[in-house]
């Protein structure tokens, strides 16, 4: 099991930026796969983005973020972050982060088993 804390919500004005980190307590691998999720008032909780931890790992997105979040980490910290830009006030929610320690990647957010506690991402119009 990793522990996990997200840090780095807030109010922003829409259009405005936000970055969430996501400090990761335990044993990642090259295999494992870092996502983060979000879950607006009365919907079910919805994949943002995904990176792996491999060297060079690839990343994945959403449609609706593509070309306005960028997902990275730093495997030295045990880090992993969300860039958002251009944000709108659909983006509102609570956005968790994620870890599947072994497995492919996947948007599923029944194949991660860690979480963290959520952090609230509120966007004025």
């Amino acid at each position: 099991q990793v522990q996990l804390a997200e840090s780095g919500g807030g109010l922003v004005q829409a259009g405005g930026s936000l970055r969430l980190d996501c400090a990761a307590s335990g044993r990642m691998f090259g295999g494992s796969v870092m996502g983060w999720f979000r879950q607006a008032p009365g919907k079910e909780r919805e994949f943002v983005a995904a990176v792996t931890w491999r060297s060079g790992g690839s990343t994945y997105y959403a449609e609706s973020v593509k070309g306005r979040f960028t997902i990275s980490r730093d495997n030295a910290k045990n880090t992993v972050y969300l860039q958002m830009n251009s944000l709108k006030p659909e983006d509102t929610a609570v956005y968790y982060c994620a870890a599947r320690i072994f497995g492919p990647v996947s948007t599923a957010v029944t194949d991660f088993g860690s979480w963290g506690q959520g952090t609230q991402v509120t966007v004025s119009s």
